[in-house]
C-alpha cells in the first residue's frame, strides 16, 4: 500500500528517497541509503532488512544487478516482496514478486525510479517520475514534487497516513532525514516539514563538520 520514488542527483551526487503509505512509520522500514552507495526503498509486505543488505552487497563490489538478485535469494517470501534502487553510479534495479499486492506498477526516467502497489491506477509511478524530472531545485524538493505528483495521479487506494524523505552524500549520516508517522495529508506536512528543515540545514550541517565556522 505504498508508492516511492528513488533517485540520484547528478549535480551534488546526493542520493535520496521519498516515499507514502497509508499506515503508520513508513520512513523506519521502507527507506534505506548509503550516500556513496546505494537509495533503496523496499514495500509491499515490507523486509526491512532488504534495503541495507542490498546496500552491503553493493559496497562489497557486486554488481547491482547480481545484488539484488542474491538478496531477494536470501529474503524470506520475495513473493511477497517490492524493491526499487538507485546506485551512486546511476544504475536503477527494481523487483516486483509474484504476489505484490493489487495494481503495482514502476517506471524509470533519468536517474529515477517510482514503484508502487495496490495503486489507484497503473499511471501513478510514470507520474511521479515526469514530476520529479521536471522539477527544480535541491534533490529533496524534487522527492517531494515526485510524491505530490503520484498522489495526484491517484496514489494508493487508501487514505495516506505517513509519508518519509532521505538524502544523503558522502558524509556517513543524512543530508535529511524527515517522517511523518501517522497524520492526515502527510505528504502536505512533510512538504512543511521540508520548508522548516530548510531553513536551519547548512547551519546543522556546519556543527556537524566545522562547528568553529558558524
Amino acid at each position: 500500500m505504498t508508492f516511492s520514488l528513488v533517485a540520484r542527483c547528478t549535480r551534488t551526487g546526493h542520493l535520496g528517497v521519498a516515499v507514502a503509505t497509508s499506515s503508520v512509520a513508513v520512513g523506519g522500514r521502507s527507506a534505506a541509503i548509503d550516500g556513496k552507495v546505494a537509495v533503496v526503498a523496499t514495500q509491499n509486505r515490507t523486509d526491512p532488512s532488504i534495503g541495507p543488505r542490498l546496500i552491503a552487497a553493493l559496497a562489497a563490489g557486486t554488481a547491482a544487478g547480481a545484488a539484488l538478485d542474491a538478496v531477494i535469494a536470501g529474503t524470506v517470501s520475495p513473493e511477497w516482496r517490492q524493491v526499487a534502487a538507485v546506485t551512486a553510479g546511476g544504475e536503477i534495479v527494481t523487483f516486483h514478486g509474484a504476489r505484490c499486492s493489487g495494481i503495482h506498477a514502476e517506471a524509470r526516467g533519468v536517474d529515477c525510479a517510482a514503484v508502487g502497489n495496490i495503486l489507484a491506477n497503473t499511471g501513478v509511478p510514470s507520474a511521479m517520475v515526469a514530476a520529479f524530472e521536471s522539477a527544480d531545485g535541491p534533490l529533496e524538493h524534487r522527492l517531494v514534487a515526485a510524491l505530490k505528483a503520484g498522489d495526484a495521479a491517484g496514489g494508493e487506494l487508501k487514505p495516506l497516513r505517513s509519508a518519509a524523505l532521505r538524502v544523503a552524500g558522502a558524509e556517513p549520516f543524512p543530508w535529511c532525514d524527515l517522517r511523518v508517522d501517522a497524520a492526515e495529508d502527510p505528504i502536505g506536512k512533510l512538504e512543511a516539514l521540508l520548508a522548516e528543515w530548510d531553513s536551519v540545514a547548512p547551519t546543522v550541517h556546519h556543527w556537524a563538520v566545522d562547528p568553529g565556522s558558524v
